[in-house]
């Protein structure tokens, strides 16, 4: 037996031996990369920048060879106008088990350790809904995709506003416009525009949920994001934005893949984030 939670009064001990022979030690795998951290029986490796994660040697037995990951994309940019639609959340992808993927979809599968190096990009926000949506996050074969950027005025284009999430649509006081689209597996779709909406676009759409559309007397609302835990700590990351009409108030924080409000000087998405985590215990 292996002592695995020295805890007083509360000791956990593990049973890694067959009771006739003797014990041999278990290895893990070891790998570099990130901020590491430890919770429970996992090691995590959290990029908030661009780098690489690199596996150096793998478990004895195969069943501890898995990697968990969430992969989240920078979020779209909102319209600098106050009344029109916001930026939609990164794509986000997650294979931990028990868990959500992008648009209330199952956890992907896990991937299998190699002992090589992963290249891991965190995509950035997207400052200004004129230079498109945000940039993708990518670890290893996983690539999250941008969050949609948010409709304004008369000036919209479809390319701005599709992305892991689609942004909200722009205000149309004559014509209902649809919001952007979400991507399979990692997002939703904008909020529309009603034509009675005069002004008013939608909400961005989030990780979970898609953005609630206008109304007659008002923006609609950025759609919700997805909990994970991770880390250890439940965090919810890939909100959809929501227009200042509406009450949003921010552009997306760092590391969240949230989509930014819209509304001057406040619309700019969140960049993305990439999280590895395997056992160790």
């Amino acid at each position: 037996y292996i002592l695995t939670d020295a805890t007083a009064g509360g000791n956990v001990w593990k049973n890694v031996g067959d009771g006739t022979g003797p014990v041999e030690p278990k290895f893990y795998i070891a790998a570099t990369g990130g901020t590491v951290t430890t919770s429970g029986s996992y090691t995590i490796h959290t990029f908030t920048s661009s780098g690489t994660f690199t596996v150096s040697s793998l478990a004895v037995e195969s069943s501890d060879n898995f990697l968990e990951y969430v992969v989240i994309a920078g979020g779209g940019a909102g319209s600098s106008s106050s009344l029109q639609g916001a930026g939609g959340a990164g794509g986000y992808r997650s294979s931990v088990v028990g868990e959500l993927s992008g648009a209330s979809s199952s956890a992907e599968t896990r991937i299998t350790a190699q002992v090589q190096s992963y290249t891991v990009t965190i995509g950035a926000g997207s400052a200004d809904r004129l230079t498109s949506r945000g940039s993708d996050s990518v670890f290893g074969s996983i690539t999250s995709l941008g969050g949609g950027s948010g409709g304004y005025s008369y000036t919209a284009t479809p390319a701005t506003t599709n992305g892991g999430s689609g942004g909200g649509s722009r205000g149309d006081n004559a014509t209902a416009i649809a919001g952007g689209s979400g991507t399979s597996g990692q997002g939703t779709d904008g909020g529309a525009n009603v034509a009675s909406s005069g002004e008013y676009g939608g909400g961005g759409g989030g990780a979970k949920t898609a953005g609630s559309p206008s109304t007659s007397s008002g923006a609609g609302v950025g759609g919700d994001g997805i909990s994970s835990s991770i880390t250890g700590t439940a965090v919810t990351r890939g909100v959809g934005g929501t227009p200042e009409n509406a009450g949003g108030s921010q552009a997306g924080p760092a590391n969240t893949g949230n989509g930014g409000a819209s509304g001057s000087g406040i619309y700019q998405g969140g960049s993305g984030i990439v999280i590895i985590r395997y056992l160790t215990a």
